[in-house]
């Protein structure tokens, strides 16, 4: 049996059941479902800490390193509904200026990327927001409680925005 402890800090409230994570903050409310995986999670009282017990059983190596790809997880879940997370990006251009629309903090239109007349609109992932930095130029904020949906907005972004067909080395 393999096992890992992780500690639920204050102001945080986890719920638990079949599997499936819920975890309550300042910020929010986080979900997250594991039932890909045959792991038992529970709730643990050791003095006045609680902790998220993270237990597999008779598990092969590969198996068992699920285990803290799990933990990690959670304890991504726990850093959001307290301070959440922000990533930030950069409009860069030499030639032809990027014009970028954000509509709603919820979606953003990319024009004019290397002279195309083609509009690249990429829609946020979940809860996120993306707004423009008003200190920095051409500068993107994407902010949000869920790691994944954050990352893989800016990811998103970054893919529309790919120069394709052209030498990267010249251009």
């Amino acid at each position: 049996t393999a096992s890992r402890l992780v500690p639920i800090p204050e102001g945080v409230e986890v719920s638990l059941k079949a599997r499936t994570v819920t975890v309550d903050g300042p910020r929010g409310q986080l979900q997250r479902n594991y039932d890909h995986q045959y792991i038992e999670i529970t709730k643990v009282e050791k003095g006045e800490k609680s902790f998220i017990k993270v237990q597999k059983w008779q598990g092969l190596k590969k198996e068992l390193a699920c285990i803290r790809s799990i933990c990690q997880s959670i304890q991504n879940m726990f850093t959001g509904v307290t301070k959440g997370y922000r990533y930030k990006m950069r409009l860069v251009y030499a030639h032809f200026p990027i014009n970028a629309v954000i509509n709603g903090n919820k979606e953003i239109e990319i024009r004019n990327f290397l002279g195309q007349k083609k509009v690249f609109r990429v829609n946020m992932r979940a809860d996120t927001v993306i707004e423009k930095c008003n200190k920095v130029k051409d500068q993107l904020i994407l902010e949000g409680n869920d790691i994944d949906a954050v990352s893989q907005s800016a990811a998103e972004i970054q893919c529309k925005c790919k120069v394709r067909n052209k030498d990267q080395l010249i251009l």
